[in-house]
């Protein structure tokens, strides 16, 4: 499967799993598609970024903040990841908490 069909499905899964999903009290439904939306962009552009292909990279996102967590072979592969997160439309700030191996 190529890695930009693996990505349009895996952005698919994301929105339909979100949209069904329970969400904490605080957040409205719309919120809570907005930031399952944003992470799912996030995942995609990160396995499209050739630096990047690595399955170890978890993000999350509430309220428009991205947290990246997870292991790397290298610590420019922490900051680029946080660069390519931070690119993504509607993300207002990054936690990147990656580790290197």
């Amino acid at each position: 499967m190529s890695s930009l069909v693996f990505a349009r499905s895996l952005l698919a899964a994301a929105l339909a799993l979100g949209a069904c999903a329970e969400t904490a009290s605080s957040d409205s439904t719309g919120t809570y598609i907005d930031d399952s939306a944003i992470t799912a962009k996030v995942k995609m552009e990160i396995l499209k970024d050739d630096a990047l292909k690595v399955m170890q990279i978890d993000v999350t996102t509430q309220d428009n903040v991205v947290q990246l967590s997870g292991f790397v072979d290298s610590s420019r592969m922490v900051s680029h990841a946080g660069a390519v997160a931070r690119q993504v439309s509607g993300v207002r700030s990054v936690r990147n908490n990656l580790i290197v191996k």
